[in-house]
């Protein structure tokens, strides 16, 4: 079982430095110097969700990454083969699970993970051999946790985005409630020895709630944190989402 041992850590997703290089088709502002501002502002890990339609993070982006990163490579994919293959030829310290919709904006919610069982239990196995951490990225759900456990994945990533969005738009009640499950279901699923990140949707308002969880190591956070670069700079966005954090846990 995980220990509540070191410091919560932050991993900064840069998929939209690139969404903004891929507006205009150039090559700037460039992702590998995004993440590497990253680095240097404290981030414990970087990542990047290379998609089958390349809406963002490119191939090279990967390649570059791999080369140039001090920290972890946090690379999140859907359980398709060419995914896979790109995995297993890198091999990045992590690797998360994640589900794809083409008309989706964002990823939408979590992995269906207890319908695709035994297709999942299969996929990752190559990726755990190859010495890589495989995440899935799921619902705060007892049902989905027990299927990630079943199949040999090492982490869970909840997502946070339904606790966001009730918060955003002021539903309470509802906020309060996913806080709960959130809560609860970080709790069971370090009971079952499983590491627990958590992420999608934070922001300053609503992150430190989630970063006081005891079971919880990592927070993943991107969209955010970039745009409050276009105000502040990347180095302070993600200085000032580390400090909250760290209050958080203190």
């Amino acid at each position: 079982m995980t220990d509540f041992a070191g410091r919560l850590r932050l991993g900064v997703n840069i998929d939209h430095v690139a969404t903004v290089r891929n507006a205009r088709g150039g090559a700037y502002p460039d992702p590998l110097r995004a993440a590497r501002i990253a680095e240097a502002a404290g981030a414990d890990g970087i990542t990047a969700h290379l998609r089958e339609d390349r809406r963002h993070i490119s191939d090279a982006d990967i390649d570059g990454l791999m080369e140039v990163l001090t920290v972890p490579l946090n690379f999140e994919m859907a359980a398709t083969p060419e995914m896979q293959a790109i995995a297993l030829r890198h091999k990045p310290h992590a690797v998360c699970i994640v589900p794809e919709r083409r008309e989706e904006r964002t990823t939408e919610g979590g992995l269906e993970v207890a319908r695709e069982e035994n297709h999942l239990a299969h996929f990752i196995a190559p990726l755990r051999e190859a010495g890589c951490r495989v995440s899935i990225f799921i619902a705060a759900d007892q049902r989905q946790i027990d299927a990630a456990h079943r199949i040999g994945a090492q982490v869970i990533e909840l997502h946070t985005g339904a606790y966001c969005d009730a918060h955003a738009e002021g539903r309470i009640a509802e906020r309060d409630a996913e806080l709960d499950r959130l809560r609860d279901m970080s709790r069971y699923a370090h009971g079952l020895g499983l590491e627990v990140h958590a992420g999608h949707g934070l922001t300053y308002d609503t992150v430190q709630p989630v970063a006081a969880f005891p079971e919880v190591m990592e927070l993943n956070i991107g969209h955010f944190i970039i745009g409050e670069a276009i105000f502040l700079g990347l180095e302070p966005a993600i200085q000032q989402m580390r400090q909250l954090m760290e209050e958080a846990r203190a």
